[in-house]
């Protein structure tokens, strides 16, 4: 039996990705105003490059989706075109790059959008989100009505359809850490009685229904899913963990996404699970969501040799656009400052250097 390592090449829907290390979608709010994509991430990205998959920064696919001030969208002419520079760098680089296309759902405030946030039901995030002025309570959602629930779902689609537009090799619908498809996922979010509600075929409906018009709009092999089960992440409560996402995982495979992209909030029995029930790619991210405890080269091993395919890490590529070069020559590790997270400019975002030991 041969034994999987973070190094070895392996095919992707089509693409050939030369290593197993996926870049992870990390919030970095460095748009223009417009939500327009930049030079400075065009930088970001293509420093990045070395990795097998990019998976890009949430991308709202409508004006009601963004979340943060400071993201970049995929829902007018000006936002795709803007999203060249930063495709063709990666590219030009050597790398693939999906973009993660991201509505927010109740996770979001007035005074960033110009909208009532939307939600499954018109339950508040309990907690401050940022906008323009600093951190505010979240606004009070509103409830889509059952009428308006597709033309939401259909919203990843047509993102997608500008990523390819863009020069993205595909799109990730981002369906954790508490935002929409993941609001409908809930037991506490989403209080429905219709068809969007109440049983899990009700819950994960609108999952289902995101991830099949995205396949309609630009093909399978272009489509991924990011899922985090049991991770409770913004206000998110799920008492039915195993059953939920196995029934889930189910209706996607029948899709025949282009992976599968799991976070491990969920117990290790449940993940092993998944695996088993999910028949194509699997990419594991083995960071706990709730911690700020980056990905270590000995936890991605272990993943693969429980049975992913390919292995993300997030944190780890803030402070070393080199990450490949780093594991594979055992160079250490640069540790990323937090102050510079979120707060714009090339300071701690292109500012960090290669290590000499791996180059």
């Amino acid at each position: 039996m041969t034994t999987k390592t973070l190094f070895d090449p392996v095919a992707l829907s089509g693409l050939q990705l030369p290593n197993r290390v996926v870049m992870a979608p990390m919030t970095r709010v460095r748009a223009d105003a417009g939500g327009l994509a930049n030079s400075l991430m065009a930088t970001y990205y293509g420093q990045r490059a070395s990795a097998g998959l990019i998976i890009s920064e949430g991308v709202h696919p409508s004006a009601v989706g963004q979340s943060n001030p400071g993201t970049p969208g995929l829902h007018t002419d000006e936002q795709t075109a803007s999203w060249h520079q930063v495709t063709e760098q990666v590219h030009d680089a050597g790398g693939r790059i999906f973009a993660q296309i991201m509505h927010a759902g109740r996770i979001s405030h007035e005074q960033t959008t110009g909208h009532q946030p939307v939600a499954p039901s018109a339950i508040r995030y309990d907690a401050a989100v940022f906008t323009p002025s600093g951190p505010q309570p979240a606004s009070m959602p509103r409830e889509l009505p059952t009428s308006e629930v597709p033309q939401h779902a259909e919203s990843y689609a047509a993102a997608a359809r500008r990523a390819l537009d863009a020069g993205f090799d595909g799109v990730e619908l981002h369906g954790a850490n508490g935002y929409l498809i993941n609001q409908f996922l809930s037991s506490n979010v989403n209080q429905r009685t219709d068809a969007y509600g109440g049983s899990v075929t009700g819950r994960i409906r609108f999952a289902v229904e995101a991830a099949a018009a995205t396949v309609d709009a630009v093909g399978a092999t272009r489509v991924g899913i990011r899922l985090s089960p049991g991770a409770g992440i913004q206000g998110i409560e799920e008492h039915d963990v195993a059953e939920l996402y196995t029934a889930l995982l189910v209706e996607l495979a029948s899709l025949d996404l282009a992976y599968l992209h799991l976070e491990t909030g969920a117990a290790d029995e449940v993940l092993d699970g998944f695996r088993r029930t999910w028949p194509g790619t699997l990419i594991m991210n083995p960071s706990n969501p709730n911690s700020p405890q980056r990905t270590e080269r000995a936890a991605a091993d272990e993943w693969l040799g429980r049975g992913a395919d390919l292995v993300s890490f997030g944190r780890a590529f803030i402070a070393n656009p080199d990450l490949v070069s780093r594991l594979r020559h055992g160079a250490p590790l640069a540790a990323d400052d937090p102050k510079t997270h979120y707060v714009g400019g090339e300071n701690g975002y292109t500012s960090y250097p290669p290590h000499p030991r791996a180059a």
